[in-house]
């Protein structure tokens, strides 16, 4: 008999189980269970080697006729959050700040290097994923400032359209907290399930109260989902992972959450500091270009819906 997709990733949810709660909906690396080093964080690829060069030599230039006022290190997931910082880095220059950015593939390391003081700040999460992260870390990180959020889409797999959605069809989401509460708020936007009253940004599939078709959601890691493409009928995607697979949420998705939803308000990605360091004068001018014309200009130019500033 035939296995049906969520048969052939019950290993893979089982290997996945412990990866527990801190995926993030920006998130834009592997799970927190897979946390590598700053030193291994620090090897960049190719395209991000050479974006990095022409930060520095943006800087360097800006130095020789701008006082320096010294130096902001970001620790940073790499999409879209180290290409956004890339395209700060000559403004905050001109300011006399030079800007240094190091790439994490992990969701732990970049707020425990924020904590120790060893970084000025990061820029890889959303306000839930921070307020678990202290919780459950004994951390001290404050949002500095929301500068974008990433749309979750649900996109095709095997089926082309929502209104083919059949008895006996699968649906892959994440699996962690945040991220399934955001795809099944999304899917009952669109008219394929009603969950329970009050479940809100914590649902879960166990709070489904019913569906319009017979079918089964297949919870994944957040990473793995694009991987269910060939096999699932549909998939929800957040933005980081979407661009990941080479998909547009404004091409491709077949819906998306909508600017003023109550995900859109609360995932915003933010710049995250130790307590205390919210309103030091490197954090805010680091925020203000972050949230300006030019850096939004840029945002709506390169990621098609992907991204979208909050402001």
């Amino acid at each position: 008999m035939k296995k049906t997709f969520a048969e052939k990733t019950l290993a893979l949810l089982t290997a996945t189980a412990f990866a527990g709660s801190f995926l993030t909906g920006c998130g834009n690396s592997a799970s927190a269970g897979n946390a590598s080093t700053a030193s291994a964080a620090s090897e960049t690829t190719n395209a991000s080697t050479t974006e990095a060069a022409a930060t520095q030599d943006s800087a360097a230039q800006a130095e020789n006729t701008v006082e320096s006022k010294g130096t902001i290190t970001v620790a940073a997931s790499q999409t879209p959050h180290s290409e956004i910082l890339a395209q700060a880095a000559p403004i905050l220059a001109e300011q006399g700040w030079n800007l240094q950015v190091t790439i994490f593939d992990d969701y732990v390391q970049p707020n425990n290097v924020v904590e120790a003081e060893e970084f000025d700040a990061n820029y890889f999460q959303h306000i839930p994923y921070l307020n678990s992260f202290n919780e459950e870390q004994g951390t001290h990180l404050v949002n500095a400032g929301g500068i974008h959020y990433e749309p979750f889409g649900i996109y095709p797999g095997t089926k082309a359209s929502l209104d083919d959605l059949a008895d006996g069809d699968e649906i892959a989401v994440p699996n962690d907290t945040t991220n399934e509460a955001r795809a099944l708020l999304l899917l009952e936007a669109n008219g394929i399930l009603t969950l329970k009253e009050g479940a809100g940004l914590t649902a879960t599939v166990n709070d489904v109260e019913s569906y319009s078709k017979d079918i089964t959601i297949v919870e994944l890691a957040a990473e793995s989902v694009k991987d269910a493409i060939p096999d699932a009928a549909f998939v929800v995607l957040n933005g980081n992972y979407a661009l990941e697979a080479g998909l547009s949420v404004g091409q491709d998705s077949l819906a998306y959450e909508s600017s003023d939803s109550q995900a859109a308000e609360t995932y915003v990605n933010i710049i995250a500091v130790k307590e205390g360091h919210e309103n030091d004068e490197k954090i805010r001018a680091l925020v203000d270009v972050l949230t300006s014309d030019v850096i939004v200009q840029y945002i709506n130019d390169t990621y098609d819906g992907a991204v979208v500033p909050f402001n």
